[in-house]
């Protein structure tokens, strides 16, 4: 992987959402593709479900055909990539996944958005998983957990991703962290209730994404890659 390779990178977490403290570091993620021959050859199958992570700043970068398994999978964090704003790095061939990012769009949503802030809530229930600044951690933990549930509950009723919060949005999830960390049971059953809101959506989105047509994309952009530089 070179820089070369990378088609599209943005900066993700608590900063594009709208919730970065004065500790919050930047997050970058993005997306690289690696040569035709690289992945046709024996070690290919590897290289396709490849991901790179480095420190300071922290950055991932995933191979175009482990990024679309995840996105396809609904994966919250890798979705987003396809909605934010703005990006660091975007090619033509980057502008090709986004201006396609509504055919991974599904009603998976359910699963991931809803599940992992479950998976968040049982850890704030047990706050041995915690490492040692458990007060800062918990009241981070709350405030992911309620925006997960929220942006899980516009994906599905409104057919889109919004990474970015509005104002109301923010002050609620740091109210919700604040409670989380001052009265756990009092917030889980906040979320909770909200969990059943979110259940309740009559969404519009379909019961799969559209797989075969992702598919197709990026096997074109293999092929163009092959035949020549994307830029």
């Amino acid at each position: 992987m070179t820089e070369r390779n990378v088609l599209l990178e943005g900066i993700v977490g608590s900063t594009a959402y709208g919730l970065a403290t004065p500790e919050s570091d930047e997050d970058f993620l993005g997306v690289y593709l690696e040569p035709l021959r690289a992945v046709i050859g024996l070690s290919g199958a590897s290289k396709m479900d490849a991901s790179h992570v480095t420190h300071d700043p922290d950055r991932t970068l995933h191979e175009i055909g482990k990024f679309c398994r995840l996105a396809l999978a609904a994966n919250p964090t890798v979705s987003e990539l396809l909605w934010l704003p703005e990006y660091v790095t975007l090619t033509p061939f980057g502008r090709t996944l986004v201006d396609n990012r509504n055919l991974f769009l599904s009603q998976r949503v359910r699963k991931t958005y809803g599940g992992y802030a479950i998976q968040q809530l049982t850890r704030l229930k047990n706050r041995g998983d915690f490492s040692s600044d458990t007060k800062k951690r918990t009241a981070k933990h709350g405030r992911h957990c309620y925006r997960l549930i929220i942006q899980g509950m516009h994906v599905l009723s409104e057919g889109e991703v919004k990474v970015r919060l509005d104002l109301a949005e923010r002050d609620a999830c740091f109210a919700a962290g604040e409670l989380a960390e001052s009265d756990v049971e009092a917030y889980e059953r906040m979320v909770l209730e909200l969990m059943g809101e979110f259940d309740a959506i009559d969404s519009g989105l379909p019961n799969e994404p559209d797989a075969e047509a992702v598919n197709e994309m990026l096997v074109d952009l293999r092929l163009l890659e092959s035949s020549g530089p994307s830029e």
